[in-house]
């Protein structure tokens, strides 16, 4: 008997709303959700592909453990004895940070894994903490914590109002938005110019968003600060600053204007392949244009300026008067876990970065992490803290950072590595203990980080459509298992009990002697259904258990009416939020914060350093989000996306063809791949994709396998990163090619 079901899609950061058919528990067809309140009705091949994932042969059902060098299927009881076995000793002889935690951006998309790979952490009480946050988005984090006081206060474009919107190193008709969830950019985008509006794309590479564009410009990849550094001096030399509403809550105008006298347009236009006329235009258009916005994203952030870019865009958008403005840059306001919506309002902590150190390298935490590119070392050097052993959550380091191929070495070496997995890949495959999650169709989902970056304020939740597999924990009861054995309690602990437990300590922290009280109010709910049931209620459109001075006309958002309403509760557009969402501790937005005034110092040194005859960059497709879906044959399909761009004059100086092969080399290190002849891509700079280099032995990713592609990331160099964030140096880096 068929039937129709409705679920958000977790597969990337646009979070589209999709609509199910299903003839008992086998998905027959997927398309978009039309009433769905963010999404409406759009739909991208990675969603019509989940039914793949779904049912992919290839997908771990068991647990796995290795023995004697193979794996093997095994119970959950075997699978928990296994770690209760080896765990414990390790933390007993090593202490707390023998343990790393090592987290991937899938965990971004599972509620489950993101609340409870938190609390594992904490209970370990380990400070090696990596994830795919330093390989992508740590300077946007940084630097919206600098500027507004915590690292999810990122202000987004308001694309159904602006006039001008001006796109830096991203691709949104790939990503459908990153660091900003924007369901149908293409619909959204031609909207914008149906309306009179314009779209300017600055990228070295002629991408799909370019070819939408009204006008695209190439920049020398890692010039993007200089080129944002010649629009702010143009601001302030033309006399075009104007802060409008948000100048008596602004500081350090006068500061950065001072900072950026060295770097007129004419300065910088070398170092970021830009006319200094171009440079002055835009900045004009930028601050003549009614409503405007600036975005820039994952190319503005993997290089060796990334957390400078990433102020220099919300910085110029303070200048120009599209901070918080609608038809600018604004916040969105979340339903649930933002925390700039608890708490007193305007004024807070701020943000604290380099609280402890690398052991081995000295690079700063940010954010409770330290970078991913530390992680091989801290586990090949000896000494006291040296890592002995690696929980990887949803992560697949060995592919998507740095030098790959010797995390996967330092991986091998190590006393127990656990790993949550779907799949026996490229990482996994050097774990003792696999634990598999079941279908994403088979556990509820909300998304926890997306929904504070968003392009309008909803609230959505989808419920389980298929049962889970008899026997087969969530993901939250297989973490809160392993929190049993950390803390000594075994790993057949009570899981129900042991979550009440964590609950109960997590409210005590925030209210207090009122903890069992408000506990009692969202019974009989567990795992991450209670934890987002007490965060909607106490969130900002919810009903503060009673305790709200103007309680909600309709009783507030809660979980019962998200279960109710599976298109989602339209919570209205953006709104202006300074300075209400400020977390700093002067209550003002920071213009000018004095590290990324002192990092200048490191630009201006580097004006006159010579442009590499060859750079390579990476780039994004809408079919290839992340390596373990390139084993899904519906994005696997096609002609190969995994090629070389190399633009014709390049290729004609080095003796490439078009469907040739050629050979990357960096030092001593070098991969061989397709060649893509193109003049999509400007001359100097080679663009290949991540997430490649498939079909080592002792993997299981059958579809993959067939067209493995190269490894961007084994030439890549693990030493190189942004000071500020510890962010991976990803683009701009020099390189050679030559024809096998």
């Amino acid at each position: 008997m068929t039937r129709v079901a409705h679920r958000i899609c977790p597969l990337c950061e646009a979070c589209c709303g999709l609509e199910l058919m299903l003839d008992g528990d086998r998905v027959i067809e997927i398309r978009g959700h039309e009433a769905d309140v963010s999404s409406g009705g759009f739909i991208c091949p990675k969603g019509a592909a989940l039914a793949e994932l779904h049912e992919d042969p290839d997908r771990l059902r068991s647990p796995m453990v290795k023995r004697d060098g193979a794996f093997v299927e095994v119970t959950w009881d075997e699978a928990f004895a296994e770690i209760e076995r080896r765990l414990p000793p390790i933390l007993a002889e090593h202490g707390p940070n023998s343990v790393a935690m090592v987290i991937g951006n899938p965990a971004a998309h599972k509620a489950g894994l993101l609340l409870y790979g938190a609390r594992l952490s904490r209970a370990i009480g380990t400070s090696n903490i990596y994830s795919a946050s330093t390989l992508d988005q740590m300077p946007k984090q940084l630097a919206a914590g600098w500027m507004f006081g915590h690292w999810l206060s990122v202000p987004v474009p308001d694309i159904v109002r602006t006039e001008l919107l001006v796109i830096l190193g991203a691709n949104p008709m790939a990503s459908n938005g990153s660091m900003w969830t924007v369901p149908d950019f293409k619909g959204k985008a031609k909207a914008l110019q149906a309306r009179g509006g314009k779209i300017i794309v600055i990228d070295p590479r002629v991408t799909e968003t370019a070819r939408l564009a009204d006008q695209h410009l190439s920049i020398r990849p890692g010039g993007d600060a200089f080129f944002l550094l010649g629009i702010v001096h143009t601001l302030f030399a033309e006399d075009l600053v104007k802060l409008g509403r948000l100048a008596e809550h602004m500081n350090g105008v006068d500061e950065l204007r001072a900072a950026i006298t060295d770097f007129p347009p004419e300065r910088v236009a070398a170092r970021c392949g830009i006319e200094a006329e171009t440079i002055r235009s835009l900045a004009r258009q930028l601050a003549t244009t009614g409503r405007a916005a600036l975005y820039g994203r994952i190319g503005t952030c993997t290089q060796e300026y990334g957390t400078l870019a990433s102020w220099l865009v919300d910085a110029i958008n303070a200048l120009t008067g599209h901070l918080d403005e609608p038809g600018g840059a604004m916040f969105a306001k979340a339903a649930a876990f933002a925390a700039n919506t608890a708490g007193a309002s305007g004024r807070g902590k701020g943000i604290t970065t380099g609280r402890r150190r690398s052991r081995v390298s000295g690079a700063p935490e940010v954010f409770g992490e330290l970078p991913m590119t530390c992680l091989a070392e801290e586990i090949e050097t000896p000494g006291d803290g040296q890592i002995k052993a690696a929980i990887i959550i949803a992560g697949n380091p060995v592919l998507s950072a740095p030098n790959g191929p010797r995390i996967a070495a330092a991986f091998d070496q190590l006393e127990l590595v656990i790993s949550f997995d779907i799949y026996l890949g490229e990482t996994s495959q050097y774990a003792d203990v696999i634990l598999p999650a079941y279908s994403s169709l088979a556990e509820s989902h909300y998304d926890v980080a997306l929904s504070q970056l968003a392009w309008r304020n909803t609230a959505r939740y989808s419920t389980a459509v298929v049962p889970a597999p008899m026997g087969h924990p969530a993901e939250w009861e297989m973490l809160v298992r392993l929190i049993g054995i950390v803390k000594g309690r075994g790993g057949d602990v009570d899981v129900t009990a042991l979550d009440d437990e964590l609950a109960a300590d997590d409210l005590a922290r925030t209210v207090g002697s009122a903890a069992q009280l408000v506990l009692s109010k969202v019974a009989p709910l567990r795992g991450p259904e209670r934890l987002l049931e007490l965060a909607l209620r106490a969130g900002p459109y919810g009903d503060r258990f009673g305790m709200a001075s103007v309680p909600p006309a309709d009783g507030g958002v809660t979980l019962a009416k998200l279960a109710a309403n599976p298109a989602g509760i339209d919570l209205g557009e953006l709104a202006p939020r300074v300075p209400e969402i400020l977390r700093t501790p002067s209550g003002k937005v920071e213009l000018a914060p004095p590290p990324l005034i002192e990092d200048l110092a490191r630009a201006r040194a580097d004006l006159d350093r010579a442009v590499p005859p060859l750079v390579i960059i990476g780039r994004r497709h809408l079919r290839s989000n992340n390596s373990w879906m390139h084993n899904l044959p519906t994005l696997a399909a096609g002609k190969f996306r995994g090629a070389a761009m190399v633009h014709p004059t390049d290729a004609a100086r080095l003796g490439l063809t078009d469907g040739g092969r050629g050979r990357i080399t960096r030092g001593e290190r070098s991969i061989e791949v397709a060649i893509e002849v193109t003049s999509d891509i400007m001359p100097g700079v080679v663009s290949l994709p991540h997430g490649w280099g498939h079909g080592q032995p002792g993997t299981k990713l059958r579809v993959a396998a067939e067209r493995p592609g190269a490894n961007l990331n084994a030439i890549l160099d693990d030493t190189l990163r942004d000071p500020l964030s510890g962010n991976a140096v990803l683009g701009g880096v020099a390189i050679d090619l030559a024809p096998l």
